[in-house]
């Protein structure tokens, strides 16, 4: 898995929490997500029981910094902008509440949608990819269409070139 696809998907999964239950501090939040997420975290998790042990984590690698790098500006970008994206997703859903939709569906198309209004560096078609792909793991097995269709509409709305950077 690519850098970006797996910081994407952390992405998601931090914004699908801070959907379901908002953290009265961001950093902290942020700070225990990211240590929860560590690779040699998630092994000594499945490795059995430490009674009570305090275990000492390496320093992060340079691919979970990496990581870490491009979902927290993801992450960030999606709450400042979070009214504007769901507006956004309103507009281009009939007879659906937002908050009928399934939480999951709904972060990654915030997400989708934030790169595709404010991330000059990737092109909406490669943020519309990533977002299905990301629901067809994640979500209902059609919640790819249902991403798709919707992020196909905001695709029509943008001013630049769906492949193309700016």
């Amino acid at each position: 898995m690519g850098l970006r696809r797996e910081a994407r998907e952390r992405a998601v999964q931090f914004l699908f929490q801070h959907d379901l239950n908002p953290p009265e501090n961001l950093e902290e939040a942020l700070g225990h997500f990211w240590s929860s997420q560590r690779a040699p975290a998630i092994a000594d998790d499945k490795a059995g029981a430490s009674w009570g042990q305090k275990v000492e984590l390496p320093p992060p690698s340079a691919e979970e910094l990496g990581t870490r790098l491009f979902a927290d500006k993801l992450i960030r970008g999606v709450l400042e902008q979070q009214i504007v994206l769901d507006k956004k997703i309103q507009d281009h859903t009939q007879n659906w509440d937002l908050n009928r939709m399934a939480v999951v569906d709904r972060n990654i198309l915030r997400l989708a949608i934030y790169e595709m209004l404010f991330r000059d560096d990737i092109p909406p078609i490669v943020s519309i990819n990533e977002a299905v792909d990301v629901a067809k793991k994640y979500s209902t097995q059609d919640s790819g269409k249902f991403v798709n269709g919707i992020l196909d509409k905001v695709k029509g709305e943008l001013t630049r070139s769906p492949r193309a950077l700016k």
